[in-house]
């Protein structure tokens, strides 16, 4: 049951009680990966009871609803609607309505709208239950072959290279276990970008999970693209890969500017180049080395 609102009436200008009317039940249920064997009693009857089904895909959810003979009212909520939808599932929750929501496959709320829904009915005093059921991350992680504990969920990286390589910068010493999603037209490139910011550590990815054709790569960044090479993507992957080293080495990045280009001629390297190097590096015009150099009597000779 959900908390209680009062419901009055007036007689004669003042409020009289008259019952009490409990609010409506957020049901999270969590759908196939893509197993229909995976769905739960519990989910199954969660969803024949609830007065409203609110679903991400509603004809795909309508697919899942036939095939066990469910029948219930269907409400589109998804990145798109949430805003809309959002306030009036809220509405219906508070006026005692229970509602199941579903995403298109695993858990609501995990790299989809339903964390907002989730969130509002919270923060409004309704009662939110998880409806445990298959999850596309653990299920890979548990066959992945890496350690299982502590891990670190990113789900998709942004689709902007320059937004996803900021992103994998921030998280490249995660001491942890790191799993993420992606699309198939996407997965070259983001391994790409993993190896250049990561370099090369041991993975695993995992494709189809549950289905018919499931298959997992276990090896290394660079050997997991070669892979992708030899065969094109297909479905959407969830990426694992091993844990960061949990803070990020101390190399010349601490030193001064001006003393890592010292440091650098005084291991061979021509001031030219050195200049270059450092200030491409450190993200600082040229020139203003130079002059230091200049200042300090280094010359720019060969």
């Amino acid at each position: 049951m959900g908390q209680y609102a009062l419901a009055q009436k007036t007689e004669g200008g003042e409020a009289v009680t008259t019952e009490k009317t409990s609010y409506g039940t957020l049901y999270l249920c969590a759908t196939p990966i893509g197993n229909l064997e995976d769905m739960t009693p519990r989910a199954i009857r969660m969803l024949r009871e609830a007065d409203i089904i609110a679903a991400e895909d509603t004809r795909h959810t309508l697919q899942l609803l036939n095939h066990f003979e469910i029948k219930g009212r269907l409400v589109r909520y998804d990145e798109h609607s949430k805003e809309k939808q959002g306030a009036y599932l809220l509405e219906q929750l508070l006026d005692g309505k229970n509602i199941a929501l579903v995403s298109d496959a695993g858990f609501p709320g995990i790299a989809d709208p339903g964390e907002a829904l989730a969130k509002e009915a919270i923060e409004a005093g309704v009662r939110v239950v998880p409806v445990p059921g298959a999850n596309a991350a653990l299920c890979a992680l548990i066959a992945s072959g890496l350690p299982a504990y502590p891990f670190f969920f990113g789900g998709f990286l942004p689709k902007s290279r320059r937004n996803r390589k900021e992103q994998l910068e921030l998280w490249q010493h995660i001491p942890a276990t790191i799993i993420l999603y992606e699309a198939p037209h996407r997965i070259k490139e983001v391994l790409q970008d993993i190896l250049e910011c990561w370099g090369d550590r041991p993975m695993a990815a995992a494709r189809e999970l549950t289905k018919l054709h499931e298959e997992f790569y276990r090896g290394t960044v660079s050997s997991c693209l070669a892979w992708l090479e030899e065969q094109a993507p297909r479905g959407e992957f969830c990426l694992v890969l091993a844990p960061g080293e949990g803070k990020a080495p101390e190399t010349e990045e601490e030193l001064d500017p001006l003393d890592e280009v010292k440091q650098l001629i005084a291991s061979g390297t021509d001031k030219k180049t050195a200049l270059a190097q450092v200030a491409k590096k450190r993200r600082i015009p040229k020139r203003e080395l130079y002059n230091q150099l200049i200042s300090e009597g280094e010359g720019i000779s060969e």
